[in-house]
């Protein structure tokens, strides 16, 4: 380690004993490690490829604008975030960051929300990357293989992650530099060489109609979109794992909107211009369009070279969400607002991680993935929270910060919105809301129950669960942690 990392590493300890807390992680990742770890969770590879068939026959090529709607809409989400954690670079993201913006209460429902979501998103990462995986090693896609595939991703991960700060850091940069490079090679061959259709192609609607309208379609279409553009907040959930914490991570988290959301843009362009048969699609008549469309255009030996970037894509995706929810729940415990909080925030000496909370992120995930052997309709509904919990606990933090600036709140980190705070803040709370009932609403009444309301029988149920056993159990009594300081933190701050 250098001098000017030595004493950048003596400041972030300072500030976070400052903070009321003491921290025994290798802070050792640098700012492009710490910004892949949020590019692999956000992972435009896994986003574009999961739900490419689903948006394509939901809207047709005008789907493609979503990108850029949500992603714009992401920005200033990103932007709310970049303040808060700034000026509390603490591990653990959401909950710690809305423990010291409005209090306890609201902070455990934050982190509650978005822990299951973390969870069930490992699950319905690794669950949708066995298909691809049976794939490229010529297994069928059953109900058991897959199942197999997405526990021994899991394991995996698990085993990658509990080794320690440094290999998860290895893992996503080359996670990072095997998916961009994917991405650009993969997309920039399709524009190149296996064009179909014109550009033109992504005004067209194809004839597509839900109630004699175009725009319930499109607006069913934005969930490829908004599945992909989360995973920012994980460049802080590790904070206290870099060096100059409050300057990098907002930096890191704004590189992962624009590069992730540029590569995200780049593959589902280069596959909508190079499908074969837009009707197919539409019609539902070829259910898996991204395997026709690469293999049409690459053959069968460039398919299974693309299927090898994905296998990647998926487990890095895997990892880094899964040390994201690692640290959320060691940081639960190192507040004492947890079951087992002992165990889980216990920080292995040799490895400097939270390893019995790596366990628990792993465990769970892989009772989710098992039950599909059984209850392949009930999983389907479980992963269909994965995507709206995140955004759910999201706009907590975005409501959160709206009430610290009602209160006084005037953010003091390095990073800092100044006079655009609060028009930013609103925005970004109204994007939030709204992208949240896009994603709920039923989307046809023809389809079955769990895909018309299965998001809204989860979250409803997440939800009342966790106040059920917050009225009951008052976790939030425990601990004496730092809570709802925020704006006395900038009235200290202004009279000094």
């Amino acid at each position: 380690m250098t001098d000017n990392s030595a004493v950048s590493v003596d400041q972030d300890a300072e500030q976070l004993k400052a903070l009321g807390y003491v921290s025994h992680f290798d802070r050792t990742m640098t700012k492009w490690e710490n910004f892949s770890l949020g590019f692999t969770y956000l992972s435009p590879v896994v986003g574009v490829y999961s739900l490419f068939a689903f948006a394509l026959a939901a809207g047709g090529p005008p789907m493609f604008w979503w990108y850029l709607l949500v992603g714009i809409g992401q920005m200033f989400v990103c932007l709310v975030f970049c303040e808060v954690v700034s000026q509390f670079p603490i591990s653990g993201g959401l909950y710690p960051w809305a423990r010291r913006l409005v209090g306890k209460r609201w902070a455990w429902m934050a982190g509650w929300v978005y822990g299951w979501a973390l969870l069930v998103s490992i699950a319905a990462v690794a669950t949708g990357g066995a298909p691809f995986v049976a794939q490229l090693l010529g297994f069928a896609v059953t109900p058991a293989n897959t199942t197999c595939i997405a526990l021994a991703m899991i394991a995996f991960a698990t085993v990658c992650n509990v080794s320690g700060t440094r290999l998860l850091s290895r893992v996503a940069m080359f996670g990072f530099v095997c998916e961009l490079i994917g991405a650009i090679i993969v997309g920039g061959y399709l524009l190149l060489f296996a064009r179909h259709h014109p550009f033109s192609v992504l005004f067209d609607t194809v004839g597509i109609r839900r109630s004699g309208s175009y725009l319930p379609a499109f607006l069913a279409s934005a969930l490829a979109a908004m599945f992909c553009y989360y995973g920012f907040e994980a460049c802080g959930d590790v904070a206290e794992e870099t060096p100059d914490a409050s300057r990098m991570i907002p930096k890191a988290m704004r590189m992962t909107i624009y590069v992730g959301g540029a590569a995200a843009m780049l593959v589902c362009l280069a596959l909508i211009l190079a499908v074969p048969d837009m009707n197919a699609i539409i019609s539902g008549k070829d259910t898996d369009p991204v395997a026709t469309i690469l293999r049409t255009a690459m053959g069968e030996v460039g398919f299974r070279a693309v299927l090898a970037v994905v296998l990647v894509s998926f487990i890095s995706c895997a990892l880094s969400m899964q040390a994201a929810a690692s640290r959320l729940l060691f940081a639960y415990a190192r507040d004492e607002m947890i079951v087992g909080s002992k165990l889980l925030s216990r920080i292995s000496p040799r490895t400097h991680v939270p390893v019995a909370a790596l366990l628990v992120a792993g465990l769970i995930p892989a009772l989710i993935a098992t039950c599909g052997l059984w209850l392949q309709n009930a999983v389907a509904t479980i992963i269909s929270f994965a995507s709206v919990g995140i955004y759910m606990a999201f706009q907590m933090l975005v409501l959160g910060a709206l009430i610290a600036r009602a209160k006084g709140w005037i953010p003091t980190g390095p990073f800092k919105l100044e006079r655009w705070g609060w028009p930013v803040n609103i925005i970004a709370f109204a994007y939030g809301v709204s992208a949240i009932f896009d994603m709920m609403w039923p989307r046809n009444p023809h389809d079955p129950w769990y895909s018309n309301y299965g998001m809204i029988v989860t979250a409803l149920g997440v939800v009342a669960l966790g106040t059920i056993y917050m009225l009951m159990a008052k976790p939030y009594e425990h601990g004496k942690a730092p809570a709802g300081d925020a704006h006395r933190l900038a009235t200290a701050a202004m009279k000094a």
